[in-house]
């Protein structure tokens, strides 16, 4: 289903603290984004080792989900996983510091973009290999079940990991077992290089079914609609009623990896890509609530600042110590 095809949803009135809430939402879509665009250049300047993979178009569903969940829930992530990162909490030093491969980064400097992770806020990292994060999420929910913890598990992947068997053998397990544990499918429509639906013979909505797990399909650039589908996909889970399965529709600006130059999309597709933006969403509903754009500004200035403080940070810190890097992995003979 085309974005064309999706269902309108009529908007209602905001309320003052649908107001507050959307404005710190909007707040955390720009961090993502600016961050992510600072991160362009930071890789063209060499500064960044390795590769990194942008969610540039995809923020709705890293702060939408977040929205839904408590300090005490997980979330497993992908390759592309920054936003994830900072939606959950990862501060924005201790983030760019872990990326351009210094000490006081999250995982001083050794895991870079695609193994970003924070235990202390849930986060249980990136992960570079499609579809992995899913099974880590599922032994956070079985966790959370035989702990008895008042917390659920999130599993995030794209419509690539469709095809991994890991996918399968996690839904039937959760089903299984009814654990507290939501699916999060975040469906762009290409699956690295190739269209998924030259992939993927199947539906995930069918493939749900399968499992007689709970499914919805959304826009998943507008984070409104993502919010409420989260929570109302939450409660359920959060009471013993075992997973779900939300798929969230949006679309994948930059390339799979940063130097992609996606010579395999159309021009019209690429340039339909701005009418989806959930930046611009969120701005449309903003001034439909009446908020000024100098307040939209003074918020992305201190977004801006932020940032740029948290860049110089990095720039100025340490490299990883080897010595220290060697012991987390070789334990000293005689011990």
């Amino acid at each position: 289903m085309s974005f064309a095809e999706e269902a309108v949803q009529p908007k209602k009135a905001a309320s003052s603290a649908d107001v507050a809430e959307l404005l710190q939402w909007y707040a955390n879509l720009l961090m993502i984004r600016r961050a992510e665009e600072r991160l362009i250049s930071l890789f063209a300047d060499g500064e960044i080792p390795g590769f990194i993979h942008l969610g540039i178009g995809q923020e709705a569903m890293s702060v939408g989900i977040m929205s839904a969940l408590t300090p005490a829930d997980t979330i497993a992530s992908t390759h592309r996983g920054h936003g994830h990162a900072l939606a959950k909490g990862v501060s924005a030093r201790a983030f760019f510091a872990e990326l351009m491969g210094k000490e006081t980064g999250l995982c001083r400097g050794r895991g870079g973009s695609m193994h970003v992770a924070d235990m202390s806020i849930g986060m249980l990292g990136a992960n570079g290999i499609v579809g992995a994060g899913i099974s880590v999420a599922l032994g956070s929910a079985l966790a959370h079940k035989s702990l008895r913890r008042d917390a659920i598990a999130v599993a995030f992947f794209g419509d690539g990991a469709l095809a991994e068997g890991i996918l399968h053998e996690c839904l039937n397990l959760s089903a299984l077992m009814k654990l507290p544990l939501l699916f999060v499918c975040e469906s762009n429509g290409w699956s690295e290089f190739s269209p998924t639906t030259k992939q993927i013979a199947f539906s995930l909505e069918k493939l749900a079914a399968a499992h007689a797990i709970p499914y919805a399909r959304i826009d998943g650039n507008d984070v409104v609609a993502v919010s409420t589908m989260a929570r109302e996909s939450v409660a359920p889970i959060r009471t013993g009623n075992g997973p779900r399965i939300i798929e969230c529709t949006t679309c994948r600006v930059r390339g799979h990896h940063e130097g992609d130059s996606q010579k395999y999309r159309s021009v019209a597709e690429l340039s339909s890509l701005s009418a989806h933006d959930p930046i611009r969403l969120a701005v449309d509903r903003l001034a439909e609530a009446a908020v000024s754009n100098d307040e939209l500004e003074r918020i992305a200035e201190k977004i801006d600042a932020e940032i740029e403080g948290a860049i110089a940070a990095a720039q100025s810190a340490a490299p990883p110590d080897f010595a220290r890097a060697i012991a987390d992995v070789y334990t000293a003979r005689g011990v």
